[in-house]
């Protein structure tokens, strides 16, 4: 401006970039957990703790089969009713068909919105089937009360 330069004697940090103008990525990235699919192959073949699984489903999304009304599918022709649940679309779409209706929510949500008294299948058509009762699912919010509330 006036015959001499502004920016003498002023230093500034600027953060490396890789080429192509992207921040730089750790060396090691964190390890992803487990699908639910595959927390349900462990937890069903007793590799995975009831504790971890129930971290991993409440995390994880679940898919359900819906009709025309908003809510859970529900079946009644099992000795307590139990609401069939998917851990992906293929195995929804196993069990439903290619142009069946769904939603999807967390595994959270589920133990959140279940209806007392159902339980629920995971992947009723696959190799692992798991079965939660009435009972089971109570367990299941109880656990997760104790880990939100202490």
């Amino acid at each position: 401006m006036y015959g001499y330069d502004q920016n003498v004697g002023q230093q500034g940090y600027v953060p490396q970039q890789q080429p192509g103008g992207y921040p730089e990525q750790p060396l090691y990235p964190e390890p992803s957990p487990p699908s639910l699919a595959d927390a349900v192959r462990a937890f069903t073949t007793g590799q995975m703790a009831p504790e971890d699984f129930q971290v991993i489903f409440a995390n994880s999304k679940v898919y359900c089969p819906r009709g025309d009304n908003p809510g859970f599918l529900a079946l009644h022709n099992t000795q307590q009713p139990v609401i069939p649940m998917f851990t992906s679309l293929k195995e929804l779409r196993r069990y439903a068909g290619k142009e069946s209706k769904y939603f999807v929510i967390t595994g959270a949500e589920v133990i959140d919105l279940l209806p007392t008294g159902y339980g629920f299948v995971l992947d009723m058509e696959g190799d692992h089937r798991m079965v939660f009762d009435a009972k089971a699912v109570e367990q299941m919010v109880e656990f997760a009360m104790r880990r939100m509330y202490g």
